[in-house]
């Protein structure tokens, strides 16, 4: 798997053009706090999405993420993803 250099990197950009496993680099930025502050929605999101698009280890990676999630937070990074899925 390519590392993403996340410094001044635009995501949106990143996640339009990433195959599955740069979606699951994604989540592991968000998920780590590369970017910055972690925030496991965005992680969560990203994991669901690279997922679908069939990352095997993503799917291991959210379960690790939603662990330490409540239900709110799970439910709002499945509605993420159903959005971006739709929209992209």
């Amino acid at each position: 798997m390519a590392f993403l250099d996340s410094s001044g990197a635009d995501f949106s950009q990143i996640a339009t053009s990433a195959n599955a496993e740069g979606l699951l680099e994604l989540g592991l930025i968000y998920a780590t706090g590369r970017a910055g502050e972690t925030d496991l929605v965005a992680a969560h999101k990203w994991f669901n999405i690279a997922a679908y698009r069939g990352c095997a280890a993503a799917k291991t990676r959210r379960e690790e993420v939603a662990a330490e999630m409540s239900r709110e937070q799970i439910a709002a990074a499945q509605r993420a993803a159903r959005d971006w899925i739709t929209s992209h």
